[in-house]
């Protein structure tokens, strides 16, 4: 049975205390009751538990609580948009699924061709877009839609 993640952070919490307070043989027994109750590592547990609810001094009158679990939201706004995705496949499904290796060189070459015979529509700052993206980028974003396209195999083991 797994637990949802909020329940994992309430567990977390009430295990902490005790796990902090513990000598190092009681720790072990603790760590092996909540790795079994969670399904974490036993590493990343034992982070958890000695660093929740840790106070952190930042200046001489700012202290902040920390919380191990806890990340930080994005700050960059996205760089390609739903448009240059959009765009993206098109191109993609033209070339026959290509990897993003194969297809980033090409890409210039075949938008190019495209819009000469209508196939294809795009304003300058998607056009611009599409050919400054990396392979990288370009099996990112593709990696759901090539998901999605696989054939499932069966396997006889």
């Amino acid at each position: 049975m797994m637990l949802t993640m909020n329940e994992r952070k309430k567990a977390t919490a009430m295990v902490a205390c005790r796990y902090q307070k513990a000598t190092k043989k009681d720790k072990g027994l603790i760590l092996d009751e909540f790795t079994k109750l969670t399904g974490y590592g036993r590493r990343y547990a034992s982070h958890l538990l000695t660093c929740h609810g840790r106070r952190l001094r930042i200046r001489k009158h700012c202290v902040v609580q920390v919380d191990a679990g806890k990340t930080t939201p994005r700050k960059k706004a996205k760089v390609y948009d739903d448009a240059v995705t959009k765009a993206l496949k098109e191109v993609w499904y033209i070339m026959d699924c290509i990897c993003g290796k194969r297809l980033a060189p090409a890409q210039r070459e075949v938008v190019i061709r495209l819009e000469q015979f209508c196939e294809i529509r795009l304003s300058d700052d998607v056009r611009q877009k599409l050919f400054r993206k990396s392979p990288a980028s370009i099996d990112r974003l593709l990696a759901k839609e090539r998901k999605r396209h696989q054939i499932k195999a069966r396997h006889h083991c």
